[in-house]
């Protein structure tokens, strides 16, 4: 768990790849307790707040998996500047519906999307050098870095966002009981 001096807030990032954006959604779901949390927590970087630089955080929260290059920069980068880090979504844990794609391989994927869909005009697929290149297959988080926490869900309850907020402050680990794992 996180060691902090009493009065000093713990530092938390959080940062969305190949997702939805449904786990900040159910985040932010908490309610009336933000208003307990920004007393012990410090939001330091995320689409919340559309802070893009990371600095040394306690906490980094990661929704989404990885289907690109910069997807995985920006998770090691995550890694390198968190002392935890907690897998948020099924996108992150598993590859979600991002991975769906990994039963069709990424060429078939181009061809139907730019080149054979139903209504494309000037079939082509890009080819920009500002695009980031796609991987072949999409990944979970762990596959790439250590994780610390996972929150599973499509999206994670708030309750499970709650506990994890609430353990961080009275400085113990995380129990998230029945009703907060779930995989629907």
């Amino acid at each position: 768990m996180i060691q902090r001096e009493p009065g000093q807030k713990i530092r938390i990032a959080s940062c969305s790849l190949a997702g939805c954006f449904g786990c900040h959604m159910s985040m932010l779901d908490i309610d009336e307790l933000v208003v307990e949390v920004v007393h012990h927590l410090e939001y330091c970087r995320g689409p919340l707040n559309d802070v893009r630089e990371l600095r040394d955080v306690d906490v980094g929260v990661v929704e989404g998996a990885l289907c690109n290059e910069d997807n995985v920069k920006v998770l090691e980068q995550f890694r390198a500047n968190c002392d935890l880090l907690v897998a948020v979504g099924a996108c992150a844990i598993n590859g979600g519906l991002p991975a769906m794609r990994n039963h069709f391989g990424l060429t078939a994927c181009l061809k139907e999307a730019y080149l054979d869909a139903e209504g494309v005009v000037n079939p082509e697929i890009p080819r920009d050098a500002e695009l980031p290149r796609l991987l072949n297959r999409v990944r979970p988080i762990q596959e790439v870095v250590k994780v610390d926490y996972f929150l599973p869900g499509c999206p994670p309850p708030a309750a499970a966002f709650t506990e994890l907020f609430t353990a961080l402050i009275e400085g113990r680990e995380p129990a998230f009981d029945e009703d907060m794992v779930r995989f629907d």
